[in-house]
């Protein structure tokens, strides 16, 4: 696995793609290929001004449910007004009798125009499902991630700010998934839980308990004060926060 691994870096370093098919949304491309399969199945090859009997998963794709506005959270994809939105960020404010209310900033996936929207929590939205797949992480370079698909030997770009902040614990070998609407990719998340090398750590604890640790990713978590420089430990990539040491 690891050769394969290995090898795949080298093609994808070596190769140069010169076509940029995909929509300025994610600015993202499929470059490098290892194995036959049909070009629509990433969306960047053949386009269909809509008619889904040429894509006919497509008609599945928009196929939504209706759910109430406060069941959504960031990465769920909706429909609204005929345009189709991805969920960026959702916040909850309740306004005491006059019921809860949800803040929905949005990024329509057609144009990658951002904007916020207010929802009352029990106003039905349709939603609509997208496709997700799982990738290996190759290597991360400039302002893009490469990723490769084990199963069906295909690698591709991605910019990195579809992983949001989780982008920086991005590394080599990480199992990761990626959303796709319409054959576009729209986001892509990592592990709950990964594995990070303490570089240093803060010399008088921040707390009686705790003190500042700077990671191998250049982020800083605050640690246990008996953990020390060049020990891992394991963090919790959805707040930052300490989980325990690693398993020698």
């Amino acid at each position: 696995m690891r050769a394969l691994l290995q090898l795949s870096k080298r093609i994808s370093r070596a190769l140069v793609f010169s076509s940029s098919s995909y929509s300025s949304l994610t600015s993202s491309r499929t470059f490098a290929t290892l194995s036959l399969f049909s070009p629509d199945c990433n969306g960047a090859a053949i386009t269909t001004n809509g008619n889904v009997y040429a894509r006919p998963w497509l008609a599945i794709q928009h196929r939504g449910v209706k759910v109430n506005a406060i069941h959504l959270r960031p990465g769920n994809v909706i429909e609204k007004s005929g345009r189709i939105f991805e969920v960026v960020d959702a916040e909850h404010k309740q306004r005491g009798r006059g019921g809860a209310i949800l803040t929905l900033e949005l990024r329509d996936v057609d144009s990658g125009n951002k904007q916020t929207l207010r929802f009352g929590a029990e106003e039905a939205v349709e939603r609509v499902f997208v496709e997700e797949r799982s990738f290996t992480c190759l290597y991360t370079e400039h302002e893009s991630v490469y990723l490769i698909d084990l199963e069906k030997f295909e690698q591709l770009e991605v910019p990195l700010s579809l992983f949001g902040q989780a982008a920086a614990y991005l590394k080599e070998e990480m199992k990761v998934k990626m959303q796709f609407f319409d054959g576009r990719p729209l986001s892509g998340s990592i592990p709950k839980q990964v594995t990070c090398i303490i570089k240093e750590t803060q010399d008088r604890a921040a707390t009686p308990r705790y003190k500042k640790a700077v990671l191998d990713n250049g982020l800083i978590v605050q640690v246990p004060t008996y953990v020390e420089a060049g020990e891992e430990v394991v963090v919790n990539t959805e707040d930052g926060s300490f989980v325990t040491r690693a398993n020698k």
